[in-house]
């Protein structure tokens, strides 16, 4: 299967209340859900790929009190976003941030990171889903996201037989993350939070929490095994 299925409003629907529900009750207190700060909801979504939350939450701080803003990033060399970085891994995200502020700091114009997710993709280091997250967690923007958590998520949930590893099946949960997004932006900042919640802590890789999950009411692979 590589088609994004159908959903029907009154399953949309539902899958969006029980979810945001949910996370209201059950979501971890992280300090960069305590933001909207489009400069550090950045540094949080670099930090957090490809690295384990229990590290990010020990250089998060750290990093933004060292470089506080987009302005003190692009003045400093990137040896020292780098050091600034280290323990994290993947340095390539540094030197990516390093190039970001740095093409965005110009002239003495006080910078600020677009809102728009096609806007912030023209810029280093940003794919579709840090876009996505920037604009959905900064700027309430009504914007999809899928990173591997809303990936199987989405599939198990929508589509039991989509094949994500393809590009055909990558675009389908990309369309299925668009079409059940809240009518607002501001459920949808909640809405983007849970589903990688969900991910995280409840239908995980290595195991599915059904019995504490929230949509399994409304969830196919569920309904499918029962």
């Amino acid at each position: 299967m590589t088609r994004a299925p159908t959903i029907d409003r009154a399953r949309r629907l539902a899958f969006g209340r029980k979810l945001r529900a949910w996370y209201r009750v059950h979501h971890r207190d992280l300090p960069w859900r305590r933001t909207r700060d489009p400069y550090h909801v950045l540094v949080s979504e670099l930090m957090l790929q490809q690295t384990q939350v229990s590290r990010v939450v020990l250089k998060y701080a750290e990093f933004l009190e060292r470089f506080p803003t987009l302005e003190s990033v692009a003045r400093a060399r990137v040896r020292q976003v780098m050091e600034a970085w280290s323990g994290l891994g993947y340095y390539a995200r540094a030197r990516n941030l390093h190039r970001l502020a740095r093409t965005v700091v110009c002239d003495g114009a006080p910078a600020r990171l677009p809102a728009d997710p096609a806007a912030l993709r023209r810029l280093p280091g940003i794919g579709a889903y840090t876009a996505g997250a920037v604009a959905s967690f900064a700027y309430e923007r009504r914007a999809p996201l899928v990173d591997t958590n809303v990936a199987r998520v989405l599939r198990r949930v929508f589509a039991p037989r989509l094949n994500p590893k393809t590009s055909a099946g990558a675009r389908a949960l990309w369309q299925i993350a668009e079409a059940i997004l809240p009518r607002t932006g501001r459920a949808t900042y909640t809405h983007n939070q849970a589903l990688m919640e969900l991910g995280a802590l409840i239908c995980t890789a290595r195991v599915r929490h059904c019995g504490r999950c929230p949509v399994r009411s409304v969830c196919a692979t569920y309904q499918r095994e029962r």
